[in-house]
């Protein structure tokens, strides 16, 4: 919240005029307080300002904003109501303590035809239901990398469910990127559309897909994780300012260094591991039944659901 006199739009910091602001909250930056956590290098890239004077705007936003202090009596009231979205299997709604989180990352990782496409498109359905029918009442942004979002799967499901599949379909706005920068920029823009639209999850098939494909060598790690960090920080910071619910697909490698059990790790490395707060890992069963594991949460215990992908979508 801003604290100095003179300090209440961005026009207001050094700078930066009515042109370069609506470039900023074009980009998502549409207060003080998200330019005084951003970086000098970021806004400079964003609004082709030099990195002196963007250092000056964000030393300057730093200067106006106030940082509130909530004791863990307030921060464990506010979980308690946190919104959650069931998954169609009792399961592994239980599991997760009643079903996928709003206002964190919940990665499903897995190889091919493992099921992790599916759950988006079900978690797709049930976040429109009410609060108290197990959803957020909210609409979905799909960011489609791979070219795996069907329609008429997510028609088949919510007809299924007893629900209006034009009215389903209606509500999910699906985003086809070919592109990391497509996918980076469906994401830096959605600021806009989250308020105007509603939406409550945001889907991303897969995180990795285009990342992997693009940067290809050790040469180009270090600037695929860059771009990575950032992008994965942004859906956080999305999560936390919204109270919606992000869902990301990831895909495997089989990693030589295990040589007993199973090699299969997520890629992505050290940055997706720590910016996701639920890791599930889901591998195929016999006939229509998947394995869904819990590798990690903050306050739920590892354990495995098993699941059915059904004609009518995921159940028990």
């Amino acid at each position: 919240m801003a604290k100095e006199k003179g300090v209440k739009e961005l026009e207001d910091l050094p700078g930066i005029g009515p042109t370069t602001a609506e470039k900023l909250k074009q980009s998502g930056y549409d207060s003080i307080e998200k330019i005084a956590t951003s970086s000098p290098h970021e806004l400079a890239e964003l609004t082709g300002m030099s990195v002196d004077n963007a250092k000056k705007a964000v030393d300057a936003a730093k200067q106006a904003t106030t940082v509130d202090y909530s004791t863990a009596n307030q921060v464990y009231e506010k979980r308690k109501a946190l919104g959650r979205i069931l998954t169609g299997s009792k399961g592994l709604d239980e599991m997760l303590g009643g079903g996928v989180e709003a206002n964190a990352i919940t990665e499903a990782y897995g190889k091919f035809a493992s099921g992790k496409t599916q759950l988006g498109f079900q978690l797709s359905i049930n976040v429109q239901r009410p609060v108290e029918s197990g959803g957020l009442g909210g609409k979905v942004l799909f960011i489609d990398t791979e070219g795996t979002f069907r329609p008429d799967r997510i028609e088949q499901d919510a007809k299924a469910s007893g629900l209006d599949p034009k009215e389903i379909l209606d509500n999910i706005l699906v985003v086809r990127a070919t592109s990391t920068d497509q996918q980076i920029l469906a994401i830096e823009r959605a600021d806009k559309l989250i308020k105007e639209s509603n939406i409550k999850l945001i889907v991303v098939d897969s995180l990795m897909s285009l990342f992997r494909s693009e940067f290809l060598g050790r040469g180009a790690l270090g600037e695929r994780q860059q771009k990575l960090n950032s992008h994965i920080h942004k859906l956080q910071k999305l999560a936390d300012t919204y109270d919606l619910a992000v869902y990301i697909t990831n895909q495997v490698m089989d990693n030589p260094a295990i040589l007993f059990g199973d090699p299969t790790t997520p890629v992505g490395g050290n940055i997706v591991a720590h910016a996701a707060t639920t890791r599930l890992y889901l591998r195929k069963s016999k006939e229509d039944k998947r394995i869904v594991r819990l590798v990690d949460s903050p306050n739920m215990p590892e354990g495995e659901a098993v699941i059915k992908i059904t004609p009518d979508g995921i159940r028990d």
